[in-house]
């Protein structure tokens, strides 16, 4: 049987996330946080945006608490992608704003609910599921996406970790960096010179 204790772990793993995630974009520049940093457009500010729209639709219609704020519809085709970067009117401010009225939104539903209350999830293939598949699916995706935070925060300046007091920006200096950079990179060749 799935507790209490389960839903609390899983909330709380979930509002850590949360703040890694908002906490990617301290000390960046209103480019750094925008621009798109993968051939598919990744963004820190876009990252944030997209987990606010998906974590509103996830604890809100999915439990017929729907969200306060309008959002566009989850099968709106014109609207796809819009939630993965910010128009150049979207404030970081904005955004942030907008993300922790969400959590609000959410930790209302989650402590509000059982962790076998049923919701309905018309976008996935078994619609019907539990508060507890949705708090597991929105941590992972909360943690995938802030992995790739992580890697888009240390190709802008080195950053690396989960929080300010836990980070290494200067770690070793660049040298170092380069050095073992060249030392992985010889491996890879090396080893794919032997497999080839």
């Amino acid at each position: 049987m799935i507790d209490e204790f389960a839903k609390e772990y899983l909330h709380d793993d979930l509002r850590r996330v949360r703040e890694v995630m908002v906490w990617k974009l301290d000390g960046l520049s209103e480019y750094d946080i925008r621009r798109p940093l993968t051939s598919s457009g990744t963004n820190l500010l876009g990252l944030l945006k997209h987990l606010a729209t998906w974590e509103a639709r996830y604890f809100g219609e999915v439990f017929g608490r729907p969200f306060p704020e309008p959002l566009p519809r989850w099968d709106d085709t014109a609207a796809q992608g819009a939630d993965l970067w910010a128009t150049e009117d979207e404030t970081r401010a904005e955004i942030i704003g907008f993300y922790r009225r969400v959590w609000q939104h959410s930790d209302a539903t989650i402590n509000a609910l059982d962790i076998d209350a049923p919701g309905h999830v018309p976008w996935w293939p078994r619609p019907d599921v539990k508060l507890f598949n949705i708090l597991v699916h929105l941590l992972t995706e909360t943690s995938r996406h802030a992995g790739h935070a992580d890697i888009l925060r240390e190709q802008l300046d080195g950053t690396t970790g989960t929080a300010a007091g836990y980070s290494n920006p200067q770690e070793h200096d660049t040298a170092y960096r380069e050095e073992k950079r060249a030392k992985i990179e010889r491996a890879a060749q090396a080893a794919a010179s032997r497999r080839a």
